[in-house]
């Protein structure tokens, strides 16, 4: 079957009230849902392309939050990961690093800066929004979105100045913050633990995040940090939204979870409109340069900072030693210029080469030329019972954080986190199947329909009519993902059948070779899009509206 699918027979479906229906079909025409019936009658009807349910049940594909997919989702290995999650759509251009808009020198930096996280682009190499989301348009079997980057708009603007920008400068930046919105963006992204946004002040981000408050889109901030300093970062956000008036998404939150509910739950409790994302693991990744190094270096300057880690004056030194904690809890995951480094701790490489851990990490940052990306432990302040409060947390939705960098013919010289090839299935197992914490609905809640909402992706995250045909048809009980630390790269299990626009895209666990992923946009506008607030007049979230006001929740389900 290559072409689209007229019914999906004999599926059940998750219901509000936390239990599943009888067996119905879905009546696909056009890409959408048409009409939602008891089974057997559209069958009898004489349906050309009928998918057999065989009684699995059917779920609106996931919508993922926050992917380091900008390149990789290009890649079939990723896409595979993705759809035997049960992921159809992704958001790109998180942590206020990504490739548009930007010019041809800001695109190869953040290529550059990036390339242990999204690595580079096939085909763009500089331009719009609007050109880098024609680049989707049906070259890839998923959806994707992209938020606007601070990061790369302040480098295209100001290249890698660590000052506040002038007046002049902040209005260049919102004149292509503006185009990007224009374009389809679904939001601001910034990255306050990278550079350039590191050196921005809350005068500038909340002169930006005003720009998406109206529009109704959402500020996605990776804070200025997380664990011990949680708190305070949280904080900034909050005053960030109260004076540009947008609604906040906080990426991969993780940390002690009685600090950080406070401070959630006392915001939207104020008013604010405030989500989350996070991901079902007690480890992170990212780039080697952004955990070891401080943001005083001049790192959006590879040849600076190179030299400056070549010559490692006093300072430098000072700021390493006080690493001691963090060196046992890294692993490398991509260490270009370095042989078989992926896969070992930093102490065991320092061991082999008869060096400190510090100055391990050094040689493997010049080797690289600060691309070199780790897998490592977060510290005691988070633990599995956080993972999972935060996860059961009305404001919460999904998100992997996956990073796929190195992939295709290079991957065997890396060892990505396994979040990208099992966090959603990993949700799923943990939080339905095991503990019960969540109905199927519930699911359906914090993996997908909250995203859509976040973004204003208004015919996905559910299946009615009307709705776009992504259709994920799972064996409930044989969820499970099974990528881990030592083998990063297996696909999940228990999702067998996906449907993108009612085209199928992966069939009996196999990839179609079908390509009918779109660029996703914002499809509802200010005046029309409902506040995206909790059920009751104590936690209304405003933007242009008294508490008290009805408006459809955000936070269906638990």
């Amino acid at each position: 079957m290559t072409g689209p699918v007229d019914v999906v027979r004999g599926a059940v479906l998750a219901l509000p009230d936390g239990s599943t229906s009888g067996p119905v079909d879905l009546l696909l025409d056009g890409g959408r849902v048409a009409a939602v019936e008891p089974a057997g009658g559209a069958a009898r009807g004489g349906a050309d392309r009928v998918l057999d349910a065989a009684g699995r049940l059917a779920l609106p594909g996931f919508v993922d939050a926050h992917v380091h997919g900008a390149a990789a989702v290009l890649d079939a290995e990723v896409q595979l990961a993705l759809l035997r999650q049960g992921v159809t759509s992704v958001v790109v251009g998180s942590d206020g690093v990504g490739f548009a808009p930007s010019d041809e020198r800001s695109c190869a930096w953040a290529a550059g800066y990036f390339a242990g996280i999204d690595g580079a682009h096939p085909t763009f190499r500089g331009g719009s929004v609007a050109v880098l989301l024609a680049t989707y348009d049906r070259t890839t079997a998923v959806n994707v979105a992209t938020l606007a980057p601070h990061g790369t708009l302040r480098y295209t603007v100001m290249g890698a100045a660590q000052r506040a920008a002038r007046p002049d400068e902040l209005e260049r930046m919102a004149e292509l913050l503006t185009g990007a919105l224009d374009d389809g963006a679904c939001g601001l992204s910034t990255g306050l633990e990278y550079v350039p946004g590191a050196w921005a002040g809350e005068e500038e981000l909340v002169t930006l995040a005003r720009l998406v408050a109206a529009r109704g889109l959402p500020h996605v901030s990776h804070m200025r940090g997380y664990e011990l300093h949680a708190e305070p970062a949280l904080a900034e956000l909050v005053r960030i939204a109260r004076a540009s008036g947008a609604a906040t998404h906080v990426s991969h939150l993780h940390g002690p979870a009685r600090e950080i509910v406070a401070t959630v739950d006392g915001a939207l409790a104020s008013g604010l409109d405030v989500t989350f994302d996070s991901y079902p693991y007690l480890r992170g990744c990212s780039i080697l340069a952004m955990v070891a190094l401080p943001t005083w270096l001049p790192l959006a300057d590879p040849d600076a900072t190179l030299a400056a880690l070549g010559r490692p004056d006093a300072r430098l030194r000072a700021h390493l030693a006080t690493l001691g904690d963090l060196w046992p809890r890294v692993t490398m995951a991509w260490a270009p210029g370095t042989e078989d480094a992926a896969g070992r701790t930093l102490p065991e490489l320092a061991s082999r080469w008869g060096v400190s851990p510090a100055d391990a990490a050094l040689r493997l940052l010049v080797a690289s030329r600060l691309r070199a990306s780790c897998v490592f432990a977060q510290p005691p302040t988070n633990s599995a019972e956080s993972v999972r409060v935060l996860a059961n947390h009305r404001a919460h939705l999904g998100g992997s954080d996956a990073i796929y960098q190195p992939s295709g013919p290079a991957s065997a010289d890396g060892r990505p986190h396994p979040r990208g090839w099992g966090a959603f299935a990993r949700f799923v197992a943990e939080r339905v199947v095991d503990t019960g914490d969540w109905t199927w609905h519930d699911a359906v809640e914090h993996l997908s329909a909250r995203a859509a909402r976040r973004f204003g992706f208004a015919r996905h995250g559910r299946l009615d009519v009307g709705a776009a045909a992504d259709v994920v048809l799972v064996d409930p009980g044989a969820v499970r993902d099974l990528a881990t630390y030592d083998d990063p790269r297996r696909p999940a299990a228990g999702v067998d059948d996906v449907l993108v626009a009612g085209v199928p895209v992966l069939r009996r666990g196999e990839l179609t070779g079908a390509l009918p992923g779109r660029p996703l946009r914002p499809t509802t506008s200010p005046t029309t899009r409902p506040n995206m607030r909790l059920p009751g007049a104590e936690h209304a979230v405003s933007r242009g509206s008294t508490p008290g006001n009805p408006s459809n929740p955000m936070f269906g389900g638990r």
